[in-house]
């Protein structure tokens, strides 16, 4: 499979990414593997897999070939490649893919590199840092972006820059009219599932995850963890103490409700730690959107609709499928598992029934709230960690 074709696939995939050490972060594996990481990764679902060639990072071709030698999936040559000399060492390396900095080539170089790697059969991923940047990839018409998190100049992470450059790359605004969208990658700054699913939500087709594996113990475990669905969501939490416990559970989403209406109203968007994604819960219209998802319901006869949607910068990203209050519906799941798109499966989930649910549905989120209490508004801390555990089995 092409390197392109295997990011396009349905869902969120994910690069994954070999190096010995870098600038920024120093020594992360001296002694690694690159076969042998290629197979772990490949079995642990990436789409592709990234080698840093250049000696900088410790990397050689070498290292491209042994992963070649061990796996079948598409594999990204990474280094600072200013000519077709070394775009045809790479092809001729094993590498599926080239990646293309516009820091350090002019438009007149990329484009020459750019049919240079059409003509040899070399995909490519052009990455870009900031807007001037991702215009000049759009201009250039590369089949894929990759918007980095990292400044190459100071080795700053910034994540909120990032996705802001995702979701206009995906809409498609500015100065280029986009005829055929790119593909988008968010690169650097990725180490859990949820700032994995902010990207996916911005518009990325898929995540370059490097140093998070690197640094842990089992790689490939550490990528089947990013990539993990359903995502987790916690609702209803009212106190610090209780987003902390759903953090350390391993939940994905601290939802607070801000509806005036009910016992479960949170003073306001609490703090999260870096792991989690905040969602701000509104019914009829949304008071305050400093959240970083907005869950928002109808309101109907003086109460909250049954359905919602999930929003990002008030655009629908997915479906919330609750049941009816106090009531059974038997079609529930079936409802749910029929609908398009991203569904967020809520109503009455618990330790008991999530697995069960999650086996129906396949959601891309689980959400609970009221059977995770002691009483309203107040989380029983033990049935977060049952409900977390039994969610992620």
């Amino acid at each position: 499979m092409r390197f392109r074709d295997a990011l396009a696939r349905p869902g969120l995939q994910a690069i994954a990414e070999f190096k010995r050490r870098s600038p920024s972060a120093g020594e992360l594996r001296p002694t690694g593997d690159p076969g042998e990481t290629a197979a772990g990764y490949e079995a642990a679902g990436a789409a592709a897999m990234s080698i840093l060639v250049d000696e900088l990072f410790a990397g050689t071709l070498d290292d491209l070939r042994a992963a070649r030698a061990a796996a079948t999936l598409p594999l990204l040559g990474k280094g600072f490649f200013t000519t077709e000399a070394q775009l045809d060492d790479l092809k001729d390396a094993g590498a599926d893919a080239a990646l293309l900095i516009l820091r350090d080539l002019d438009d007149r170089a990329a484009a020459r590199l750019l049919e240079h790697a059409g003509r040899i059969g070399l995909d490519t991923l052009v990455e870009a840092h900031d807007l001037p940047e991702l215009e000049r990839a759009l201009r250039l018409r590369a089949p894929v972006v990759g918007l980095n998190a990292r400044d190459l100049s100071t080795f700053r992470i910034d994540r909120a820059t990032q996705l802001q450059l995702v979701a206009r790359a995906r809409r498609g605004d500015g100065d280029v009219h986009l005829h055929h969208p790119p593909l988008i990658v968010a690169e650097s700054g990725i180490t859990s599932t949820a700032q994995g699913a902010a990207a996916e939500l911005a518009g990325a087709d898929a995540i370059l995850v490097g140093s998070a594996l690197m640094r842990a113990p089992d790689p490939a475990a550490q990528l089947r963890e990013i990539l993990r669905r359903p995502l987790i969501k916690v609702c209803g939490l009212t106190r610090e103490e209780d987003v902390a416990v759903a953090a350390e559970a391993g939940a994905d989403m601290a939802g607070f409700i801000l509806a005036q209406e009910t016992p479960r109203r949170a003073p306001a968007v609490l703090p999260v730690p870096e792991t989690m994604l905040s969602v701000a819960v509104h019914v009829g219209e949304v008071t305050d959107d400093r959240a970083d998802l907005v869950q928002l319901y109808a309101r109907e006869d003086g109460h909250r609709a049954r359905d919602g949607v999930l929003l990002r910068e008030n655009e629908p990203v997915a479906r919330v499928l609750d049941r009816p209050w106090q009531q059974e519906d038997p079609e529930h799941l079936e409802r749910a598992g029929a609908a398009d798109g991203r569904v967020m499966l809520a109503g009455g989930l618990s330790a008991e029934n999530v697995a069960a649910a999650i086996e129906a549905v396949h959601p891309w989120a689980v959400d609970a709230s009221s059977s995770l209490e002691s009483e309203p508004g107040i989380k029983d801390h033990e049935k977060v960690r049952r409900y977390v555990e039994a969610a992620r089995c």
